[in-house]
């Protein structure tokens, strides 16, 4: 296994990111899913210079994208986001789409479970043929209650992959696994060889091994079913407002090149713009505490 990292979790230039996770031991990136924002010849470029490669994206399904929409306009407008992302990462030379398809956010249905179930299946196929014809791979990603009705467990993206194709995989993240699965060990072992991606953070939403997480059952789990692609790295940190904020001077009070969407989406996730220093300290906790596990 290596490890990647996400870079949506804090503002700042993608050379910045890459500077630092090159320094710091990571070999891989899973790019914030805003194709809008990258030219892609650039981006390689940057990629090449610090010697990092493009795992792949994550899909930002905010504002109106949404694979269940009642609206067939709104839910066209999605799948092209996705397969917009999905150029890029191919152009980057990525493997792995993770993939939410409901809109973050939202909790409350628009329409009847058999309705949504056949948008979220045709919306995912539509994204699975270019995928599958661009040597990319997608991950259905369950998330919390808290960010999204539809796909919240393990069990709920096998469904959906097994219902969209035979090389449709699951993205499962430590942290939504802890609210909402019953035995995430289980639900690893359940994923079997569908698990194409694994999104790491502790309990707390923090680097993993700051909250109580028990990495090293993890890892062996991984190790039981073979997985042997890419740890990414994907905490936020919630941040504290009160004088009992153990990590003082956290909060970036004057963020740069952060969209309003963007500030939104780490507000929502319990979190704001987060100075150098502290982002760096969880980026340098996350690899500190996963490294002895990749031998």
């Amino acid at each position: 296994m290596q490890i990647a990292i996400h870079n949506w979790m804090r503002a700042e230039t993608l050379e910045s990111t890459l500077q630092r996770i090159s320094a710091l031991g990571y070999s891989h990136l899973e790019i914030q899913g805003a194709p809008e924002s990258y030219d892609s010849s650039q981006v390689k470029e940057l990629l090449e210079k610090y010697n990092i490669q493009c795992w792949g994206s994550v899909t930002l399904m905010l504002e109106e994208r949404n694979l269940l929409a009642k609206d067939p306009d709104q839910r066209k407008r999605s799948v092209e986001y996705v397969l917009d992302l999905a150029q890029m990462v191919a152009d980057l030379g990525g493997k792995v789409i993770s993939f939410v398809p409901a809109t973050v956010g939202k909790i409350i249905p628009d329409a009847r479970p058999e309705e949504e179930w056949e948008w979220a299946v045709e919306g995912v196929k539509e994204v699975y043929e270019f995928t599958e014809a661009n040597g990319l791979t997608i991950g259905i990603e369950p998330i919390n209650r808290f960010e999204t009705y539809f796909i919240n467990r393990g069990a709920q993206a096998l469904a959906l992959a097994e219902a969209v194709g035979p090389n449709c995989g699951v993205c499962l993240d430590t942290f939504h696994m802890n609210i909402e699965e019953v035995d995430m060990f289980e639900t690893i072992r359940q994923a079997g060889s569908r698990l194409v991606n694994f999104h790491v953070a502790d309990n707390n939403r923090l680097a993993p091994g700051m909250g109580k997480l028990n990495w090293e059952k993890i890892m062996a789990t991984l190790k039981e079913i073979d997985y042997d692609k890419i740890l990414s790295v994907e905490f936020c940190p919630p941040i504290d407002r009160t004088p009992a904020n153990p990590y003082p001077n956290s909060i970036d009070e004057a963020p740069e090149g952060l969209s309003p969407e963007q500030l939104k989406f780490l507000q929502d996730h319990g979190s704001t713009a987060v100075t150098e220093d502290f982002y760096t300290m969880l980026t340098q906790r996350s690899i500190d505490q996963l490294k002895p596990y990749l031998q």
